[in-house]
């Protein structure tokens, strides 16, 4: 009986939350309890933004088998539709979840909305909560025809806000309006010239559903033409860091084969402590700005499995 109190009580919270769908700090840092670092004032982890940085130089293969050996097996999610190829989408995650609209949960939202002062349909009231560095998220169910939860009016404003784009589990209209916004990227399921119809917002920086992945706000999302990923943010510093250090590795790898220093089953298997030091070496003479120490190299080969 105690459960059932506390389980309705977090139920009753969220919905009465003062904030629009958005559930109460205590239990956004309950749910992201791992973090240790600064948190925004709502209680989203803030990934400082020179991590943000450094996660724009790592590939996506490296980062998922970092999360997949920390047993974090459903981050990933691909089947995408791109506003631009080449322009990757990284930063701290904002999330919406948008669900089938119903006249009365949607006419009392809004009501709630207008007297807290938000303006526009519910799809534009997550823009509102954009910082610096941020992606916003939404969870659309996978709706195409009138799924649509930007076009290039709220596209520029996310830019405007973020400098970033966006990941939907929805679909976008104006795609030549989007395209022209230098540096935006969106990852949507499909493209559509319908307008947003019978969808409204359910919850604004709550744990979501993108496909196969879980979400969770202040997660740091990377992403590739293959697909995204969503690191949880308390292994950001540690995912990063080891992606950097594999590709590292590879470089160092390719240098040494082309060379002739080493064969193909002494690169690509544990690496003896002649090749450790050799690599740590070849570190001290690159112009690279990582700089590692013998018991740092060992540490990372301990547990290799990438």
């Amino acid at each position: 009986m105690r459960s059932i109190f506390k389980i309705s009580l977090l139920f009753m919270l969220f919905y009465s939350t003062s904030r629009a769908q958005t559930i109460p700090k205590e239990q956004l840092i309950f749910y992201t309890s791992e973090w240790k670092g600064e948190r925004f004032d709502d209680g989203r982890p803030k990934i400082p933004d020179d991590l943000l940085e450094r996660a724009k130089h790592i590939g996506i293969e490296e980062a998922w088998t970092v999360l997949r050996n920390e047993g974090y097996n459903n981050q990933f999610e691909s089947n995408w539709k791109l506003v631009n190829d080449d322009i990757p989408v990284i930063g701290r995650v904002v999330t919406a979840m948008f669900m089938p609209s119903r006249p009365d949960l949607e006419k009392n939202i809004k009501a709630r909305g207008a007297k807290e002062g938000r303006k526009g349909n519910t799809n534009a009231w997550p823009i509102d909560v954009l910082k610096k560095g941020d992606v916003y998220v939404a969870d659309g169910f996978g709706k195409i025809k009138g799924g649509t939860l930007i076009g290039d009016n709220l596209g520029n404003s996310i830019f405007n806000k973020s400098g970033n784009g966006v990941i939907f589990d929805g679909s976008a209209r104006d795609l030549q309006g989007l395209k022209s916004i230098v540096g935006f990227n969106a990852f949507v399921r499909d493209f559509d010239p319908s307008y947003l119809e019978e969808m409204v917002l359910m919850g604004l920086n709550t744990p979501i559903r993108i496909g196969h992945a879980i979400v969770m706000p202040g997660d740091l999302v990377v992403s590739e033409k293959e697909g995204v990923l969503f690191i949880p943010a308390h292994l950001a510093e540690k995912v990063v860091a080891t992606a950097e250090f594999i590709a590292l590795r590879d470089e160092f790898g390719h240098a040494m084969l082309k060379s002739g220093t080493y064969s193909t089953g002494e690169i690509d298997s544990q690496w003896t402590p002649t090749i450790r030091e050799a690599f740590l070496k070849w570190l001290d003479q690159s112009n690279s700005k990582v700089k590692m120490t013998r018991a740092q190299l060992d540490a990372f080969m301990e547990k290799r499995t990438w």
